[in-house]
């Protein structure tokens, strides 16, 4: 990469992920401090390693790992059905645990770089023939079928939080691609019948639970909605400033769980009050707008692919995550990348960087201004 290409890098979003992983490793300090600071040293780790990874892709063209792409998908396939054979944690096969639990490898978080790849990939192909031919049904029936595939084997494990992430990814690949709108008028009609459906026939109990928990936490203060009632106290006990890191009520006295992945934004928001709070929610902001602007000034089409589908993952984390905590939406078990525990999840998010970064260095006028 020559320095004409680094001075076109968008050198903001590497800024937001480390000022994110900055809050996230004061957060994981506190979360972990009854713990000798396990979990905080192996994220400090973890940090280290994946900024490495980050600044290897960041010099990979991404056309490289396009034409990788079919290799990587196929791996990842692999492993989504090889974890489906292991223990469960927590009721869901989600994990490969090496070395009696010491080291452990989600697939479903790492395939989402590699499925966004593919899918960029898969459409680029098929568009070769014209930007419309993405509306003919056997080849947006290819397309569906891609993720379609890595989506149920998710589903399988169970993983509706993650499978959630993956669909939101393709929904905005797919209406960049130019999808028609007709098709999304049929999607969204699926969607207001499927969802009662599915709730009433096909949900299992916990993930039903999880929705009226949501609905109506107050009616099982010390079962099922305990977590996002204690979550919801941490928050607003923080007020303005914060009650102090290792200072927290709910965080120190162990009543928010778990507190160093799903309900660590309740740790910032208690500890380090709301401005810090809300500075972690704008920086969320700036890195998903920025990846939008990355996909809207890409070189090429596949490049807008790529970005907007990573902008659709840091959005969809987000949001979940951060609403869960406040009790806007329901509990998924989704983290919150580059803040909350979890190696498979930090070497990702900075993978995704990595990527943009390459992006933003090749960037013209993008498909978003034709």
């Amino acid at each position: 990469m020559n320095i004409k290409k680094l001075r076109k890098i968008d050198w903001l979003i590497l800024i937001c992920a480390l000022m994110l992983c900055g809050v996230g490793l004061i957060a994981l300090f506190s979360a972990s401090y009854d713990s000798d600071l396990d979990e905080f040293r192996k994220q400090a780790i973890w940090m280290g390693i994946s900024i490495g990874i980050m600044i290897i892709v960041m010099f990979i063209d991404y056309k490289i790992l396009i034409k990788l792409s079919p290799i990587l998908y196929g791996i990842s396939i692999i492993a989504l059905i090889a974890v489906l054979f292991t223990k469960p944690i927590n009721g869901a096969r989600s994990w490969f645990n090496i070395k009696d639990g010491l080291f452990s490898f989600q697939p479903a978080e790492m395939a989402k770089v590699f499925i966004i790849l593919f899918v960029a990939y898969v459409i680029s192909l098929i568009q070769r023939d014209g930007r419309n031919e993405i509306n003919r049904i056997p080849k947006l029936a290819i397309i569906l079928a891609t993720i379609g595939v890595t989506v149920v084997l998710i589903i399988v494990e169970p993983d509706y939080g993650t499978a959630a992430a993956y669909i939101l990814a393709f929904l905005l690949m797919i209406f960049v691609a130019g999808i028609d709108k007709k098709y999304i008028i049929i999607a969204v009609a699926i969607v207001t019948i499927g969802v009662p459906l599915a709730y009433n026939f096909f949900l299992p109990a916990h993930a039903k639970q999880r929705i009226d928990t949501f609905l109506h936490p107050e009616s099982d203060p010390r079962g099922s909605g305990y977590n996002v009632l204690q979550s919801k106290l941490a928050i607003g006990a923080g007020q303005i400033t914060g009650m102090g890191v290792l200072e927290g009520n709910q965080t120190q006295l162990g009543y928010l769980y778990p507190k160093t992945t799903d309900f660590i934004f309740s740790v910032i928001g208690e500890e380090m009050g709301f401005i810090i709070a809300a500075t972690v929610i704008i920086t969320y902001v700036v890195l998903i707008t920025r990846s939008i602007f990355i996909a809207k000034t890409a070189k090429n089409n596949l490049g807008s692919y790529i970005a907007i589908g990573i902008a659709g993952i840091f959005l969809f984390h987000t949001l979940e995550n951060i609403g869960m905590t406040m009790g806007l939406l329901p509990i998924t078990g989704v983290p919150l990348l580059f803040v909350s525990y979890g190696g498979t999840s930090m070497m990702t998010s900075f993978i995704c960087i990595g990527v943009l970064l390459n992006i933003s260095s090749q960037r013209k006028n993008g498909m978003f201004n034709k």
